[in-house]
């Protein structure tokens, strides 16, 4: 029987759907393996035990010129007045998009209080690294200005969800807290070639106006000091690892920041890198970007529009998220009315300290028993 009463983030409080017994045992279990292997420096296992202890998000959301009505659509979509939210269009968007993005904010303030634009923007070079360091630059003013939240989530303007925040609050409840979703192998094969060994550099560090990267005659060995890491862009990361990212007591983050400068989409390997060489945190990943993605079955790194007949397998895939979607097709409108229960054009009636999930948890729930299984969780960290 699924239950549908309030996930009450009270002491008074803790009816919630029932979550299945073997996920329980699964988390436990989980648990007890984490807590004898977890570094002291990370902070204590948060599962729950009976209490309800809801977690917060910070979701970074990004786009580009023409890209603001996607993002207010993505951002109606992902709203919820427990989590945070920063919205950037880059330097290549005009100062009339952003105006018009902020003013949307502001005029929902009462309901969108937590939600934040960035009014300088940063110039991204859609291959370089300054996509890189956007992305810091993002995660350093969540952590400044947002207060107590546990995971950043960063979606770009063609990334949508596929159940309500209820469901993936709830769900992430009963989560370890120091859980990094990150999909990464060091088995990088032809990114060897392509990737790891050109040297490029990225004109958006000090030109004012968008190009693509240059590419320099030589070429360069791979590292002997660490271990290169690759895999998706799309990352659920805590707060703790994120603060060793930027504020960096160890040197490895810097170190790293320092190489992938000159490195072809570096987005795609510095949290991977830095996560799978530092003891304190390679045993804390599970190798899974939280999204469906419909890859060409030709050009395994070109990601296919999604459109409504790939509806079935992305319900079916449990992931909470997916990508990429041309604006405003209509499987978007498919997606708001049969997962996400968009009939309020999406502020309803919320407050910080009640999460209501629908039926979609389930689709989650199933998902993480099968990543975090302990034969398929450990034998795919950091390999």
């Amino acid at each position: 029987m699924i239950m549908k009463r309030s996930h009450i983030s009270s002491p008074r409080s803790c009816s919630r759907p029932a979550i299945s017994l073997f996920f329980l045992i699964l988390l436990f279990l989980l648990g007890l393996t984490l807590t004898s292997r977890k570094p002291s420096g990370l902070p204590p296992n948060r599962i729950l035990t009976g209490k309800s202890n809801i977690p917060r998000l910070a979701y970074l959301v990004t786009g580009t010129k023409g890209d603001a009505k996607r993002v207010k659509r993505l951002l109606t979509a992902i709203h919820h007045p427990r989590n945070h939210y920063l919205l950037h269009l880059d330097l290549q968007a005009s100062d009339e998009e952003r105006m018009e993005l902020a003013k949307y904010v502001r005029s929902e303030k009462k309901k969108m209080k937590n939600v934040m634009v960035m009014g300088l923007a940063d110039l991204v070079t859609e291959k370089g690294p300054t996509m890189l360091a956007s992305t810091l630059h993002g995660v350093a003013i969540l952590l400044k200005k947002a207060e107590d939240w546990d995971w950043l989530i960063n979606l770009s303007s063609s990334d949508y969800p596929l159940m309500p925040q209820d469901d993936i609050l709830h769900i992430f409840s009963y989560l370890p807290r120091y859980l990094n979703f990150i999909e990464h192998t060091s088995n990088i094969g032809w990114k060897e070639n392509q990737r790891a060994r050109p040297i490029i550099i990225d004109p958006g560090f000090y030109h004012s106006k968008k190009s693509g990267v240059f590419w320099a005659k030589e070429r360069r060995s791979l590292p002997a000091s660490f271990k290169l890491f690759m895999g998706s862009t799309s990352v659920a990361l805590t707060r703790p690892f994120l603060e060793f990212c930027i504020w960096g007591w160890d040197n490895l983050p810097r170190t790293l920041l320092m190489y992938y400068t000159n490195f072809l989409l570096s987005s795609e390997g510095y949290f991977q890198t830095v996560v799978c060489n530092n003891k304190d945190y390679q045993n804390t990943t599970v190798n899974h970007d939280l999204h469906y993605t419909h890859w060409d079955t030709v050009l395994q790194q070109r990601a296919l529009n999604l459109t409504v007949e790939d509806f079935h397998d992305m319900v079916q895939s449990g992931a909470p998220f997916a990508r990429e979607f041309r604006e405003d097709d209509i499987v978007l409108d498919k997606i708001d009315a049969e997962l996400l229960g968009q009939n309020d054009g999406g502020f309803g009636l919320k407050t910080p300290e009640v999460v209501k999930p629908t039926v979609s948890w389930k689709r989650l729930e199933k998902l993480m028993v099968k990543l975090l299984d302990h034969e398929n969780f450990r034998a795919k960290q950091c390999k």
